[in-house]
């Protein structure tokens, strides 16, 4: 397929790798951010624009990958007749490009990406359509880009999505953070933790998370529970996120 990319951050980067990698062309990179643009369009060979009165308007998809925010203004800009348009929020209604074509929709990937990635992850779609045209042509687009089938998500579906891929993701890589700034202040070094970390994500694909949970909150082992908290003294956010997090766990097997 022929696809303008509407965006230059990590999603519209990490899409494109990933259309230009399954054989699709991406035939302009459409981005208020011209250096970004620039150097997305020089990657794929292709041409960049700053403005939506230079669109090409001859794309087969047009895909918008930019911030939530940014849509509704975007659409207001966008007149793309009977063009298959699909935004990548989680958190936005497919009818916001309902004034842009005829035939719009969702391409919602459901993955952490970064552009400066060199190992770019699978990346799960969900889709949403106005009609069976859009919809058959975001499923083959999503399909040709990850090895399972493409799930449909209307917004209730992709905000509770959302939520969920907070807690796993965002939150979890937030106390990474946190036990890496501990580690450097007590000269630890943060990579000896790394095959604790493996095995717990691995773990995942076999059992459920709370099968799984181990530690002294689990236990009830509270005389090393309070050794760690003398030991966090000197850390009152750290210390206060363990007291948090123990209270939830042992609350969950009460």
């Amino acid at each position: 397929m022929d696809i303008v990319i509407i965006g230059s951050g990590n999603v519209a980067a990490v899409l494109g790798r990933k259309f230009v990698a399954a054989g699709h062309t991406i035939v302009q990179v459409l981005s208020r951010n011209a250096t970004a643009a620039s150097e997305l369009a020089y990657e794929w060979d292709t041409k960049s624009a700053n403005y939506t009165s230079l669109i090409n308007k001859d794309a087969d998809v047009y895909i918008i990958a930019v911030s939530d925010t940014a849509i509704p203004e975007l659409a207001n800009d966008l007149r793309l007749g009977d063009k298959v348009v699909a935004h990548t929020a989680a958190s936005v209604k497919m009818d916001v490009l309902k004034e842009v074509t005829t035939n719009y929709g969702v391409f919602y990937p459901l993955q952490s990406l970064r552009k400066e990635q060199k190992l770019i992850p699978e990346i799960p779609i969900y889709i949403e359509a106005v009609n069976e045209k859009t919809h058959h042509i975001l499923y083959t687009l999503a399909q040709s880009i990850y090895k399972d089938p493409p799930l449909t998500a209307g917004i209730e579906k992709r905000e509770k999505l959302h939520v969920a891929a907070v807690f796993v993701n965002n939150f979890t890589n937030h106390i990474f953070s946190l036990a890496e700034y501990y580690c450097q202040k007590e000269g630890i070094t943060f990579s000896e933790l790394l095959p604790l970390i493996d095995n717990t994500f691995a773990r995942l694909h076999s059992a459920s998370p709370s099968d799984m949970q181990t530690g002294p909150a689990i236990r009830g082992d509270k005389e090393t529970i309070q050794k760690h908290m003398q030991l966090l003294e000197p850390y009152p956010q750290l210390l206060k996120l363990y007291q948090f997090l123990t209270d939830s766990i042992t609350q969950s097997i009460r």
